[in-house]
């Protein structure tokens, strides 16, 4: 899907660095909006819930945490530097949104009109990236992303079925997510949320995963920040709001505390990328790691 994408957008004379924060940054979290989508639509919210806030758990985790270990990870650009309080920002607007029973005292809830809300603020994010993408022409990660070789050089009947191949792919994929993530939980009797925190989050997850990893052994810290950020930003923002509005989604048990530990995972980027010498290595990526494993082993025990 993303490479049929990227030739039609070539073929209509879109620039690279436009392709690369666009549809190559959509396509990475089209599966988590696919398998969001229909289990919004099929009632699964706790398999929803537990897709978004266990893959961005994985982004900052997981992911980073192994792009470090394989290669300590120095950020240069400026870009990342602003696009971090975004992130930070959208978690802590997430956060209180499911504080309904403290300020309530009702059952946490993402409502439609959270929704709405969530995705106004998708909108600006995503008009202050672009906008400063633009004018940062020398920053490494506009480097990285213009150099990339993200298009296809097909022709456009063959783009268009790519295309199409692709969204298929996804639907049947995600149908099967779904199915089959339910049938898991019922058969290990264990909430839904878990299994969409594992078994859907790391699956959904691996494209930013591979991508990362990719950038790391490239030392390409700024895309492999970039994209582990960028994706907690478009789930938070944009995936998780559309799923809100095709069915509002109860906050299962242990959500809040999972929305909370993601923010902190985020804050702990703060004195790394921000004040400090904006490095992280193998030792801060061995924490990140061992973190994430930690706090999943944590959540199954506790479910």
């Amino acid at each position: 899907m993303v490479r049929g994408a990227s030739g039609i957008a070539e073929a209509s004379g879109v620039p690279p660095l436009v392709v690369g924060l666009t549809v190559v940054a959509f396509g990475t979290s089209a599966p988590e909006l696919v398998v969001n989508v229909l289990g919004a639509l099929e009632g699964q919210t706790e398999l929803a819930f537990g897709n978004i806030t266990g893959s961005n758990l994985a982004n900052l985790g997981l992911v980073l945490g192994s792009a470090a270990i394989i290669t300590p990870m120095t950020l240069k650009g400026e870009i990342i530097r602003r696009e971090l309080p975004l992130l930070l920002l959208g978690t802590t607007v997430l956060l209180f949104m499911t504080l309904d029973p403290l300020l309530r005292g009702e059952n946490p809830i993402i409502d439609r009109s959270d929704g709405l809300v969530m995705l106004l603020l998708f909108s600006i994010s995503l008009y202050l990236t672009v906008t400063d993408f633009l004018r940062q022409e020398k920053d490494p990660l506009v480097t990285t992303i213009g150099e990339l070789d993200i298009v296809s050089h097909a022709e456009k009947r063959v783009n268009w079925l790519l295309i199409v191949g692709g969204v298929v792919g996804l639907a049947i994929g995600g149908q099967l997510t779904i199915d089959n993530g339910s049938a898991l939980a019922e058969s290990l009797g264990v909430p839904p949320v878990i299994i969409g925190m594992l078994v859907l989050a790391i699956g959904t997850s691996l494209p930013e995963l591979i991508t990362s990893i990719f950038a790391a052994m490239k030392c390409e810290a700024d895309l492999c920040v970039g994209n582990a950020i960028g994706s907690n930003i478009f789930n938070g923002l944009f995936v998780l709001p559309i799923s809100a509005l095709v069915q509002p989604l109860i906050v299962p048990e242990g959500g809040i505390l999972d929305i909370l530990v993601s923010l902190i995972f985020a804050f702990f980027l703060v004195p790394i990328f921000i004040f400090g010498k904006a490095l992280m290595n193998r030792q801060v990526g061995i924490f990140f790691v061992a973190a994430y494993i930690a706090y999943m082993f944590f959540r199954v025990s506790t479910s």
